[in-house]
């Protein structure tokens, strides 16, 4: 049996224990006006790394994601969403306080301390009689307080806490891959829904784990996928190995999205659906080469739809860009919150353009930009990013050129610091070492072979690893893959100046230490309570 006809199976048993055992709930549930939610309920689903064209209402071929669609078509999809980093924590930091990430001090940095002092929005809900609840990946990877001596770290997940942690038995034949988490994000938002009081408003996080590395290798294969289907993006080359690779990452993602069906499809039997705003995402672009942790459009542009058919005319599709800090000032102002606890948001609310009242945000571009992803460089360094998008372009900022994108070309030993491993992480063999080399980049099959054929696939070995200059331009309507860095072209002379203000000017209006200081390298500064790794002096 292939995993789409396990996945179709799994569902149809579980929806129709769930209509069975919620029939009694759902007629309380119409018993009185009094017992339904005078605010609407919220469903926040998140994958993890998914970009923006990896869904089948893309127009994406090899990749079925039939929950996202529907939120899409019945409600608003918004084409040019811009994840707060191309990297998921400070990305996720974005989305809860409204702010970027440079914003959060080390709340807004990868695997550093979540500070008590950033509200998510969240948070205000809940204060405002909202039910609270969440399965799966929360905002993180942070560090939240151990102790009693972390005093000022915020103690739970800043996403909402776990009421439960319903996980698929090991007799199970579910999930269909070693790759995805035995997390049961469905059971978790039932359970969730059957404990909670019946006049509250819900916000639920549904924060999948996939398509996150690492996954397992051609676990395509079985499933009714085929090799030749896949399209792999100009960035990478086309060879068997990648395109499985890709087959692999849609495999992960049609597991969030059916996961995200089977809740939708719940809500319906509990006639809630109509009642509740989702909104779905994912927190930046694809883990591969040249995606996940940079500002080009596969790292930092995401699929983002808003259905809430109550208020918001369905069909609708937004042109103009939108970034992930507008998410919190947005659910504030519809649910009529003013928040008392957060820190001043940098966001602008969308609900006009959702109502129809307006026909576009009132700013026109979006930011994003990247700090410290993995451990990766000399001292724990980053590579410090910003990017804007406005009209068709998108302009990049590289403010330490002098750094490897994606990390260092090779480090010590783990288990001898005085052993300097091998360039690119190749043994004698010229075969990849785990980990060796390039760890801003997730290992994987494509990166282990675009490292190994990196004379043969030279082009596409020096558009992942090599160094990059300060300043980067691409039209990504014709150059979507940004290969083309027009930079330097004198016939963009404008639109360059245009962007290069524009950006100044909002890092200026949000006290970006990185140009405003007065720690101009702070971010480097922060604690990583993660994995560390120890690299030579340099880039």
């Amino acid at each position: 049996m292939n995993t789409h006809s396990v996945i179709t199976l799994f569902t149809f048993t579980v929806l129709l224990t769930s209509a069975c055992s919620s029939s009694v709930k759902n007629q309380d549930l119409q018993t009185t006006d009094q017992q339904t939610p005078s605010r609407p309920n919220i469903l926040f689903a998140i994958s993890d790394d998914q970009s923006h064209v990896h869904t089948s209402y893309a127009g994406c071929q090899f990749i079925n994601t039939p929950a996202f669609d529907r939120v899409a078509r019945e409600g608003v999809n918004f084409e040019h969403c811009y994840a707060g980093s191309p990297g998921c924590a400070p990305s996720r930091s974005s989305i809860v306080t409204g702010r970027y990430h440079w914003q959060n001090e080390q709340s807004g940095q990868h695997a550093s301390s979540w500070m008590k002092k950033h509200v998510p929005f969240i948070d205000e809900l809940e204060a405002n009689g909202y039910s609270i609840g969440r399965t799966g990946k929360g905002v993180s990877p942070f560090q939240y307080a151990r102790s009693e001596a972390d005093s000022l770290w915020r103690n739970t997940d800043a996403g909402g806490i776990e009421h439960s942690r319903l996980q698929y038995k090991p007799e199970s034949n579910l999930p269909p891959t070693k790759g995805i988490s035995r997390t049961n994000y469905f059971a978790n938002f039932k359970y969730f829904m059957d404990n909670k009081k019946n006049n509250e408003a819900f916000f639920f996080w549904y924060g999948a784990r996939e398509p996150h590395r690492k996954f397992e290798q051609d676990s395509w294969q079985r499933t009714d996928k085929a090799l030749g289907e896949s399209v792999v993006p100009g960035f990478l080359p086309d060879h068997e190995i990648v395109q499985g690779d890709m087959l692999d990452y849609a495999v992960e993602i049609e597991w969030f999205d059916n996961h995200l069906e089977q809740m939708l499809n719940y809500l319906e039997s509990i006639g809630e659906l109509d009642h509740t705003i989702v909104i779905v995402t994912s927190d930046n672009g694809m883990a591969f080469p040249r995606a996940k942790a940079n500002c080009y459009e596969y790292g930092s542009h995401v699929p983002f739809a808003v259905r809430y058919p109550k208020e918001f005319e369905g069909g609708r599709s937004i042109k103009s860009p939108v970034s992930f800090i507008d998410i919190a000032p947005t659910l504030l102002d519809i649910t009529d919150i003013t928040p008392t606890a957060m820190l001043p948001m940098s966001g602008q609310s969308l609900k006009g353009v959702l109502e129809g009242k307006q026909s576009t945000p009132t700013r026109d571009f979006a930011l994003s930009g990247r700090e410290r992803h993995s451990s990766s460089r000399y001292l724990n360094r980053g590579y410090p990013q910003r990017m804007i998008r406005h009209d068709s372009f998108i302009y990049i900022w590289n403010m330490k050129p002098e750094r490897w994108p994606a990390g260092a070309p090779q480090k010590f030993n783990p288990t001898d610091s005085t052993d300097l491993m091998p360039m690119y992480g190749l043994d004698d063999q010229g075969k990849y070492l785990p980990q060796a080399s390039f760890t801003d980049i997730d290992d994987c099959p494509t990166k282990q072979y675009t490292i190994e054929q990196r004379q043969k696939e030279s082009y596409y070995f020096s558009l992942a690893h090599d160094k990059r200059p300060e300043k980067e331009l691409y039209n990504v309507v014709s150059d979507p893959f940004c290969l083309m860095n027009l930079a330097t072209n004198a016939s963009k002379s404008e639109i360059m100046g245009t962007l290069q203000s524009l950006l100044l000017s909002e890092l200026f209006r949000t006290e970006d230490p990185r140009v405003v200081g007065p720690d101009t390298e702070v971010f480097d500064s922060y604690l990583r309570y993660s994995k560390m790794r120890s690299f030579p002096e340099g880039g």
